[in-house]
């Protein structure tokens, strides 16, 4: 009876251990392939006929603005600026369309806080605005100058999202530097940099610029996108001298040069009718 069950036990172990190496095995198997069909290099980019590298978007289709006003302030809250306005096209178009849009990294985008990890360079939202376009847009030049003009030259926030905490005193940037930005909020509203009320204000200004980006970027996929915010007579008078062909040629740029320089006599601060805000 003992001889038996012995034999029983070991007949069992040795069934046991087979089915153990025969999963390891297939496991083993399975690895070898999955490494067998891994690119050992990254594939050479795609360039263009200028020898620069290829523009490729990904699918867009049409979002609604109002949404991505009330979404843009949440991704604001919980991932900063720049997050703010990119994670929201990203996750619209993953509901609507799916693909890439499923998998993007939008974490990646938390490095625009403050201007890029708070030097107060490049404001967040903007960088969020501008990556989006991009990312979907064949032609996306005039729809980051229309957002960023919009931005520069619009007093902001303008439309309070209804997820909002609290009004919010607008003001005008007249730059795209977070630095600049925030200056000009604190001087209107006499409000402190590192309050809840510039956070607040940070984040209806991302699901503003969110709006706008989506609504520029729905009335070029119909065809009829058209500049509300051109770049201004000023600024292309001072570039006429300064950039590219000109006498001095000695900067580059198309933010609003009469926030930071005084101009010449004949250039009247006047850009949208309303003078630049002095720190």
């Amino acid at each position: 009876m003992d001889k038996d069950r012995r034999k029983v036990l070991g007949m069992a172990g040795c069934m046991a251990a087979a089915g153990v190496l025969g999963t390891g095995a297939f496991r083993l198997v399975g690895a070898q392939e999955d490494k067998k069909d891994e690119p050992k290099a990254r594939p050479p980019v795609k360039l263009d006929d200028k020898g620069k590298v290829l523009h490729e978007v990904l699918p867009y289709v049409a979002l609604d603005p109002d949404e991505a006003l009330k979404l843009s302030y949440s991704n604001k809250l919980i991932g900063d600026c720049m997050y703010g306005v990119f994670a929201t096209v990203v996750e619209m178009l993953a509901d609507k369309v799916g693909g890439a849009y499923l998998t993007y990294p939008t974490s990646v985008t938390r490095f625009g806080a403050g201007g890029i990890v708070g030097w107060g360079a490049t404001c967040g939202s903007v960088q969020g605005a501008a990556m989006a376009i991009y990312l979907v847009s064949p032609n996306p030049t005039p729809i980051i100058d229309e957002v960023l003009n919009y931005y520069q030259y619009t007093m902001l926030p303008d439309l309070r999202p209804p997820n909002a905490a609290m009004d919010i005193k607008p003001s005008r940037a007249d730059s795209t530097l977070c630095h600049v930005s925030i200056s000009h909020w604190t001087k209107a509203s006499g409000a402190k940099t590192f309050s809840k009320e510039r956070v607040e204000r940070c984040a209806q200004l991302a699901a503003n610029l969110t709006k706008k980006t989506v609504e520029a970027l729905n009335a070029q996929l119909a065809g009829s996108f058209k500049a509300d915010f051109p770049i201004p007579e000023e600024v292309v008078a001072c570039r006429a001298c300064h950039d590219m062909g000109g006498a001095m040629e000695n900067t580059r740029g198309k933010m609003n040069c009469l926030t930071c320089h005084s101009g010449h006599d004949e250039l009247k601060p006047n850009i949208y009718e309303k003078p630049p805000i002095k720190l």
